[in-house]
């Protein structure tokens, strides 16, 4: 997420030059143009300079640069080559990267490693007292739901945001007529504030906002965003580079910082814009978030004896308009990851982003209630809000029915994007129990979706050893199909209604068939066509199960045999039979698997039959008793 990146800003040590050959891609990196620094390195690396500094800076370019495929290749080089002296921040982010790129064992497995460097860290404690976690956190109780792009995110950066009445305010690099000053390390503009005004979508899906415009009264040559606003409406805190109206601002290693200004409401214009005194050139200050009674400053910063790369911390506002000192939110909110993007809502639930907490991947959205000078542990929202990439900027109206948050996800139409969603209230829930439908047993591992009336998966699960699953806050009246599937089983699926009735337990118990039965791989009989032996469609169905099963044990060799009933001559039934036999043969190699895991296809006529229907006693038998005898088994 790239302009989310730069204006935390509060990510990184100063860099230090270390050699004039590395001069360029030291300045790149210092001044967050990844992209460039990435190159420089990977050059520099070429040419055989494999010292940790390089590499592990090529890997952080990209990791920050949000090109985990490639972060992942150049932190395993990393790890390799310095396997001994690799830094605990390293292999964090390597562990990230690992996550987003869906590699969620051996993400956890690094992150665990974590511990043998330092004893204390939070991450890895809490990944050991949480190992389910992913499963968890990706079947998360839906609450957050109508997850909607917003029609006004352009192919720029557009993220962050707070409702203020009718409006919306958000940051964007998109370009206008005055914003055409282009920041070297994306080729975008710089980010300005915008003001859009709030439209409720048809049949409650959420919000959407429409007639975006830039706040030009608080617009400079550099970047603005991440603008609140006091419920009166006369004040505004916002972010902005360390910009005094000439120049940029910078530390005694020349890195520009952020600091948190304020304007006032002057009739229907921003001005009088002042810095807060509790800003520094030496570090960054930003993302301002305003408590429920107005009397405390939440915001983020890199400044000195944190807990992590960037932190929460909280400073008082005092009736005369002053700021007290800045306080660290403690261990509970920070962690040796980043914090960032605070926002509290009515009910005095603190909402913000962290890669420091277990999560989904990258930064996910975590809620915490304020009680007094405490704060209770951090819950992560889970899907569909949170995902592999990175999710921030998370916002929520006074009556707690719709929001925003933003995501870098998959799918976008920019580099961020703006999402909307709205709180679902209905408290029906879809339960059950999947068994076998042989032995009664609860199975676990069992894939359980639930589907819409219209086919749409809308949540997952994956059962454990109870074989229980539970869909919750499922919309009323309507109607679903639960889909349960597992391999070696034959899927199954039922359909199922909810009432309009609030908290009501819709039941809903499944049985799974196996496929494989002792020595045998059973499926429904396989029907040919009177006297013919090619594969009919409803025969290649029921053929693809032996199909699956083969792919899933890729060890597995069959016998296939071909029975027919004792009705017409029995040299005859045998030929029909094993041409039936090489036939089902031949479709399954067709399908891919090699002719060396079939043993045998043979026919045995009527030899083996399963009852008393033999010649002579065909009128004793009904087709039923027949069809019994009409099989193909799979060994």
């Amino acid at each position: 997420m790239k302009n989310r990146i730069l204006l935390i800003l509060l990510l990184l040590v100063t860099v230090l030059s270390f050699g004039q050959r590395k001069y360029a891609a030291d300045r790149y990196f210092k001044e967050y143009a990844y992209k460039k620094s990435a190159d420089l390195y990977e050059t520099i690396y070429n040419k055989g300079d494999k010292t940790y500094l390089v590499i592990s800076r090529l890997a952080d370019s990209h990791y920050f640069n949000v090109a985990f495929d490639k972060a992942e290749h150049w932190y395993e080089e990393l790890i390799k080559n310095y396997s001994s002296i690799v830094s605990s921040e390293h292999i964090f982010r390597y562990a990230q990267t690992l996550k987003s790129n869906g590699k969620i064992k051996d993400s956890d497995q690094w992150m665990l490693k974590l511990k043998d460097l330092g004893e204390n860290d939070s991450r890895a404690i809490a990944l050991e007292k949480n190992k389910d976690y992913f499963v968890e956190y990706t079947n998360k109780e839906k609450t957050f739901i109508n997850i909607h792009n917003l029609s006004s995110n352009t192919t720029y950066s557009d993220f962050g945001g707070f409702i203020y009445e009718d409006s919306f305010y958000f940051a964007s690099t998109r370009p206008d007529a005055e914003n055409k000053k282009i920041y070297q390390w994306n080729n975008q503009p710089y980010l300005n504030i915008y003001r859009s005004e709030l439209n409720r979508l048809e049949e409650d899906k959420g919000l959407d906002v429409s007639l975006s415009n830039k706040v030009a009264s608080l617009s400079t040559k550099y970047h603005e965003s991440n603008a609140i606003i006091s419920k009166n409406g006369k004040m505004m805190y916002f972010t902005r580079d360390n910009y005094d109206g000439n120049k940029l601002q910078s530390d005694k290693n020349r890195t520009t910082h952020l600091k948190i200004y304020s304007a006032e409401k002057i009739y229907e214009t921003w001005g009088n814009v002042k810095e807060l005194p509790f800003n520094s050139d030496q570090y960054s200050t930003g993302h301002p978030a305003l408590s429920s009674d107005e009397k405390t400053l939440y915001f983020v910063s890199d400044m000195p004896n944190g807990y992590g790369g960037t932190d929460l911390y909280k400073v008082s506002i005092d009736e005369n308009g002053s700021y007290g000192s800045p306080e660290n939110l403690g261990s509970t909110i920070n962690t040796e990851g980043r914090e960032m993007f605070p926002f509290v809502g009515e009910d005095n639930r603190l909402y913000f982003s962290s890669n420091g907490h277990l999560g989904l991947g990258a930064l996910d959205i975590f809620e915490s209630q304020i009680e007094g000078d405490r704060y209770s542990v951090p819950v992560n929202l889970g899907s569909p809000v949170n995902g592999p990439l990175d999710d921030f900027g998370f916002v929520i109206n006074k009556d707690r029915t719709a929001g925003f948050f933003s995501s870098n996800r998959e799918g976008g139409v920019g580099d961020d994007d703006i999402y909307s969603f709205t709180i679902y209230k209905c408290k029906e829930n879809i339960k059950g129990i999947v068994t076998d439908s042989r032995t009664g047993s609860p199975i676990e591992n069992v894939r359980v979706q639930l589907m819409d009336e219209s086919g749409v998966p809308i949540s997952e699960q994956v059962t454990k050893t109870d074989g229980v699953y539970f869909f919750s806050n499922v919309a009323c009246e309507k109607n679903f199909v639960v889909v349960a599937s597992k391999e070696d089983y034959k899927a199954t699926q039922q359909a199922t209604v909810t009432l309009d009735v609030n908290k009501k337990d819709i039941s809903s118990d499944l049985q799974l068939e196996s496929l494989i039965a002792e020595n045998q791989i059973v499926i429904n009989p396989i029907y040919f066509d009177f006297d013919l032996s090619n594969i009919r469609e409803d025969a290649e169905y029921e053929l693809e199960h032996i199909v699956s099963v083969l792919n899933n044990n890729p060890e597995m060799i069959i016998k296939i045999e071909s029975h027919t009933d004792s009705r017409g001559p029995r040299d005859y039934n045998r030929i029909l039979s094993d041409k039936r036999a090489k036939s089902t043969r031949d479709y399954i190699i067709s399908r891919g698997i090699p002719s060396s895991r079939i043993e045998s296809a043979i026919g045995y006529g009527e030899d083996q039959l399963l009852n008393d229907c033999k010649e002579g006693w065909k009128s004793k038998c009904g087709e039923e008793d027949h069809q019994k005898n009409r099989r193909s088994i799979f060994i």
